[in-house]
């Protein structure tokens, strides 16, 4: 194999098929990436049985052919080159890179015991890049870390024809977002996909005007298989994963509160906020709401060792009209952080029940406007102690 091809477009392709290598294998093929060159184009890619990741870009190819190198030491070479066109050449058992007065040597991977890389699933539809890439972002931010609880480390994509469904939980919090999407025919169907996989997957689409989503039906080739494709400047870039198994909960009730009061806030006042009142709450320890009429006030305490309080502006509304004073609702700091930061309207909206109960949060463009009900993120309040 030869082929030549610019050290801005090799370092950009190489990163790519090398981002979903195990840090720890298996078996030692599969820390490699296969380059496979023919027709003016080459393929990198890489597998680990569960995700591939896959790019073609276009290069001068003077001799066809395939090798299989580390993934992580190509990387980092690539990165190192100076910025001129890099020459790679491998034979038998050797890869050499010329780049300018570079030279580098790696040996190579035995790639017939490599696996075959699965091919992209049947398209179902696309969405635009970066509508795909914000709303996994503030759905994620809900899903699990307890890799025992694998359900729970899933974000479910539900597709209903021309709506697309987004939604995660790790039990104590959960976010939904719907959006429109293109459909390619009726299609009604659903997937779970790894958490932390669709979010690396949706920003690394972000330069590419669509993400295309394929999906291998049941009782067809690939089954269980989920694809998504993007196309920029730099090439056409796939990634498959397998879905996880398990009975996602059913999370929908839970978004439908029917609160007692409810409050609007600036979002990034409140944000401000939560930073420095959570400085001194303690691990496990509540950061406290107080809720009263044009106003709420947080608070946190380290032991006897640190207090903080801070009031802000709000616009608060009592549903019962009982003659407002909400007992102070109980946040865990960081969930409240992390669903505060993935709303992108000005203001923020809660609807609060009783104390100890779910809290929902959606976002408000105006502080007189009508809730955002496309994003929904639910929060179980702590209780406090009496």
């Amino acid at each position: 194999m030869e082929i030549q091809i610019e050290q801005g477009i090799l370092a950009d392709a190489v990163a790519w098929a090398a981002r979903s290598l195990p840090n720890r294998p298996s078996a030692p093929i599969l820390s490699g990436v296969r380059i496979s060159a023919a027709d003016g184009q080459v393929v990198m890619s890489s597998f680990d049985y569960e995700t591939s990741a896959r790019i073609t870009i276009p290069a001068q190819v003077a001799t066809p052919g395939e090798v299989l190198v580390s993934g992580k030491l190509l990387a980092d070479i690539s990165r190192s080159l100076p910025s001129q066109p890099v020459l790679l050449e491998a034979d038998e058992g050797t890869m050499n890179l010329r780049c300018g007065h570079v030279k580098f040597t790696l040996q190579t991977l035995p790639i017939a015991d490599y696996p075959e890389v699965p091919q992209m699933p049947p398209v179902v539809g696309e969405v635009d890049s970066q509508v795909f890439a914000a709303a996994v972002a503030q759905v994620a931010v809900a899903a699990g870390r307890d890799e025992l609880l694998p359900v729970f480390t899933g974000v479910r994509i539900e597709i209903e024809d021309e709506q697309l469904t987004f939604l995660a939980t790790d039990r104590y919090r959960m976010a939904l977002k719907e959006l429109s999407w293109r459909p390619l025919g009726k299609t009604q169907t659903a997937a779970l996909i790894p958490a932390k996989i669709l979010d690396t997957t949706a920003k690394s689409f972000i330069n590419s005007e669509k993400v295309t989503i394929g999906l291998a039906q049941a009782g067809t080739a690939g089954e269980g298989l989920i694809g998504f494709e993007g196309v920029s400047a730099s090439g056409v870039r796939q990634i498959t994963t397998r879905m996880l198994d398990g009975e996602f909960p059913k999370l929908r009730h839970i978004m439908d509160i029917q609160p007692s009061a409810t409050v609007r806030v600036k979002t990034s006042e409140l944000v401000s906020a939560v930073k420095r009142v959570g400085l001194v709450a303690e691990r496990n320890t509540p950061l406290r709401m107080l809720v009263g009429m044009g106003e709420i006030t947080l608070d946190a305490a380290t032991g006897e060792q640190a207090t903080a309080v801070e009031s802000l502006e709000a616009v608060v509304e009592d549903i019962t009209g009982t003659g407002l004073t909400i007992e102070a609702a109980g946040f865990n700091t960081n969930y409240l952080s992390d669903a505060l930061s993935v709303i992108e309207t000005e203001y923020v909206h809660f609807s609060f029940t009783l104390p100890g109960k779910p809290c929902l949060l959606v976002g408000l463009d105006d502080i007189a406007a009508d809730p955002q009900l496309d994003y929904r993120h639910v929060i179980m309040l702590m209780r406090l102690p009496t």
